[in-house]
């Protein structure tokens, strides 16, 4: 079994990507810093998804071809462009929409045909963020852009269901990665006091549900956005 996954190679991507290496799939990799990750079954291309244009080159005639049939696509690269909207800059926001929402769907343009090639059902699964439903200060143009996708994940479900393809959004709540390490601890607890158990999503907890996604025991889970974030309010 093949998955393709963008920015595998840290934070929750590292977690994703170790989930299926353990269950015994080839993972094909996507993202801009090189991974420690070393593996058998583990390929890696370094590549910046915002050139939205070599994609389909890039991506999908040199790293992996229709004769790598591809069972599921996770995508987890994601770009935050954190402000509060008076002071929205065009350029890092268009940056950010490339990476965060052409990317993926320019990739599921290709992934879609590389499946149908290959007659495989596959699984497209999306991380989005707790903040594409509920409201935190200077988040309103990322939160965009993860409602962005979890629009567009609804939608290819219903288009490619007949061909047994899926589409569903894990949506994740605050975790301690990468992108939250620019926070006080008293930033972090006023986010954790939002949720029911008072604490960080485990990321563990995450990459689970989006191998869970992957495999046939979800083949009747489609179309859905999937919390995991601690009972966020």
């Amino acid at each position: 079994m093949n998955v393709l996954v963008t920015g595998g190679s840290k934070g929750l991507g590292a977690e994703i990507v170790d989930q299926f290496l353990k269950k015994g799939w080839n993972v094909y990799n996507i993202s801009r810093s090189e991974p420690k990750i070393q593996h058998g079954n583990f390929h890696h291309l370094s590549f910046d998804l915002g050139n939205t244009e070599d994609i389909k080159t890039k991506i999908f005639k040199e790293f992996v071809t229709n004769d790598v049939p591809i069972h599921a696509l996770v995508h987890n690269a994601a770009v935050a462009y954190d402000d509060i909207i008076t002071n929205a800059k065009i350029t890092p926001l268009r940056s950010m929409f490339d990476v965060n929402v052409l990317s993926p769907i320019m990739m599921n343009r290709e992934a879609i045909r590389n499946m149908i090639f290959n007659r495989i059902a596959g699984s497209i699964i999306f991380v989005s963020s707790v903040s594409s439903m509920t409201g935190y200060k200077g988040l309103s143009m990322y939160a965009a852009t993860k409602g962005a996708l979890e629009s567009h994940s609804k939608n290819i479900s219903r288009e490619w269901g007949t061909r047994g393809i899926r589409s569903n959004c894990v949506v994740p709540g605050f975790m301690e990665t990468e992108m939250s390490q620019g926070l006080t601890i008293e930033q972090k607890q006023r986010i954790y006091n939002r949720n029911s158990l008072k604490k960080e999503t485990d990321v563990k907890s995450v990459a689970s549900l989006v191998y869970f996604l992957a495999s046939e025991e979800s083949s009747s889970i489609t179309g859905q956005n999937i919390n995991v974030d601690c009972g966020t309010t």
